[in-house]
């Protein structure tokens, strides 16, 4: 990849990332790795990994024994590995993978965690962007949202737990699928931008083999009088809001 296409985005902590035009990160993705929650002990699938965003935070924190990201873009899958490489990180593997094929290539049954922001549009919903990269990262062209949650029922554990973000009038359908493939519903939150506005973003958390019982958390507001909530805040921790946009 040429590097005058990589920008490098301080994550805090003396930690960077590379990203790219077409692989870069917003806020969705760090709401879902915080609301992952990840442990030291956790083996971290990360699917459609993109930059590794979601990883890379829960590594700089001190977290995971073990990360793998897995994209079918080659370009991401090279941004990904190199902040590994600047970071001196070695609990990072990346891997090139439609996450449909992913067997032999990654053991079934045996992680702790599988993350997921995939694509938030069913095919055919809204305008498609021309770019073919983009258009897989918005719109379910390379994987479905049945795709996306058979892949994490078969990489984790008995136990383990599978966490996302999708859009709010997706959750039926995706509760559903969870039910089916054994990955049971198990914590929901809903994101506003403000207090008295829908939520524009749900994170969930299912847990394999689980009993049937969800927890609601109370709703994450981003912005409280005008500016970025506390809470948001807290989040971001030591780097800035504007590399989250």
């Amino acid at each position: 990849m040429d590097e005058s296409l990589i920008r490098r985005e301080p994550l805090g902590k003396n930690f960077t990332i590379c990203v790219s035009a077409h692989h870069t990160f917003g806020t969705d993705a760090v709401l879902l790795a915080h609301f992952a929650a990840a442990k030291r002990h956790d083996r971290l699938i990360d699917l459609g990994t993109g930059c590794g965003i979601i990883p890379f935070l829960m590594l700089k924190e001190g977290n995971l024994q073990t990360a793998c990201g897995i994209d079918i873009s080659p370009e991401a899958v090279f941004l990904a590995e190199q902040t590994a490489r600047e970071n001196q990180v070695d609990k990072f593997t990346a891997l090139c993978a439609d996450l449909t094929d992913l067997k032999g290539k990654v053991p079934f049954g045996d992680c702790t965690l599988v993350t997921c922001n995939p694509p938030y549009k069913a095919p055919g919903a809204g305008l498609q962007n021309a770019d073919e990269v983009q258009k897989a990262a918005r719109h379910e062209v390379a994987c479905t949202l049945r795709d996306v949650v058979q892949s994490a029922a078969k990489l984790l554990q008995t136990g383990g737990r599978f966490c996302l973000c999708h859009r709010p009038e997706r959750l039926p359908e995706l509760f559903g699928l969870m039910h089916e493939y054994r990955v049971e519903p198990k914590r929901l939150r809903l994101v506003c931008q403000r207090a008295g506005e829908e939520p524009w973003l749900v994170l969930a958390e299912g847990k394999k083999g689980a009993h049937s019982g969800l927890r609601i958390a109370p709703p994450l507001f981003v912005e409280e009088s005008g500016a970025l909530s506390s809470e948001m805040r807290e989040i971001y921790g030591d780097y800035k809001e504007g590399h989250c946009q």
